[in-house]
């Protein structure tokens, strides 16, 4: 960790599985509300986790995070097991007066390659952090920082917004929202996807053909 702090109180799961590149660039070739259709409506945060920056947008491998409220030494711990190719999911209890991620945090998550950040939780720096080009997802935003003293775990399935998200489990997040999907089922839902995008596309060339013609 870049802090001084006792990490020791914060949990760490043993080392788990993340879905392969090629996997995590099929996903990213779809929006997230065509991920919502395809999984029956199932595995949508909610939608008051929005994007703090406009065109944000990440696909990833869940790093799970649980800190207390107005805490964040459990953020910092998880990034020393982050890998490139990672989404850290906070769920930080809904709290929004108290920050648990800023600027510093996004540098380091740009140095250790994690693609994106969803926080059940308050974020500030906000214009350092588009600056920056980190994707982030937040409940709220507060000037007010955090403490740092624990506990936490990682590496450890947690819920946030309504959706339990394992480790390992594929993140993908945009303007709409985000979506999270089991890696057991990610053959069969990209065929849905390919089926769902060819349908929209055949829609979207008869309605603009019906205009062209009125």
């Amino acid at each position: 960790m870049f802090i001084d702090a006792p990490a020791d109180s914060c949990r760490v799961a043993p080392a788990w599985p993340r879905p392969d590149a090629e996997t995590l660039a099929a996903f990213a070739a779809f929006p997230t509300a065509n991920i919502g259709d395809a999984q029956d409506r199932l595995g949508l945060v909610n939608g008051t986790v929005r994007a703090q920056w406009p065109g944000a947008r990440c696909t990833g491998a869940a790093l799970p995070v649980l800190t207390r409220e107005g805490d964040n030494l459990a953020i910092h711990r998880a990034l020393d097991e982050a890998v490139p190719g990672d989404v850290l999911v906070v769920n930080a209890l809904g709290e929004n007066s108290r920050a648990v991620f800023g600027d510093l945090l996004a540098e380091i998550c740009r140095t250790r390659g994690v693609r994106g950040v969803v926080l059940d939780g308050a974020t500030r720096d906000a214009t350092a952090i588009a600056e920056l080009g980190l994707p982030l997802w937040a409940r709220a935003s507060s000037p007010a920082g955090p403490t740092k003293n624990g506990p936490g775990v990682i590496g450890e399935p947690v819920a946030i917004g309504g959706v339990v998200v394992s480790p390992g489990d594929i993140v993908v997040a945009d303007a709409d929202g985000v979506a999270v999907v089991s890696p057991q089922r990610a053959a069969e839902l990209l065929d849905r996807l390919e089926t769902i995008e060819h349908y929209e596309t055949g829609l979207r060339q008869r309605i603009r053909a019906e205009g062209a013609a009125a």
